[in-house]
């Protein structure tokens, strides 16, 4: 293994604790670029999420509908019929939606 004579060294002179800087003179421009490309990217994300919220959101209400407009019968044949064809993701379904329904009643007292 060979050794690299920079390493443990102590630093002198003027540009002790920088970090391949050549001096001040380039650096504010190119901070403020920088913020901007992270400010351009953070606004693009922004607008994707929101576009995927009002697209979510439009399909739950559309479900909400369909389950306003929905007989009661129909629901519970539909729930038995899901939970024979996938009876491991309906147990995990009915145990989250227990939990929750537990801490908006334990959260009340």
């Amino acid at each position: 293994m060979t050794e690299n004579p920079g390493i443990n060294q102590p630093t002198t002179g003027t540009n002790a604790g920088t970090t391949g800087t050549t001096g001040g003179a380039g650096t504010a421009p190119a901070l403020s670029q920088t913020a901007q490309q992270y400010g351009q990217k953070l606004q693009e994300a922004a607008t994707h999420a929101k576009d995927y919220v009002a697209d979510k959101a439009s399909v739950v209400g559309n479900k909400i509908k369909d389950l306003q407009n929905a007989d009661i019968g129909e629901l519970a044949e539909n729930a038995k019929e899901y939970a024979r064809r996938k009876p491991g993701q309906a147990l995990l379904i009915s145990a989250a939606v227990g939990l929750v329904l537990g801490l908006l009643v334990r959260g009340r007292r």
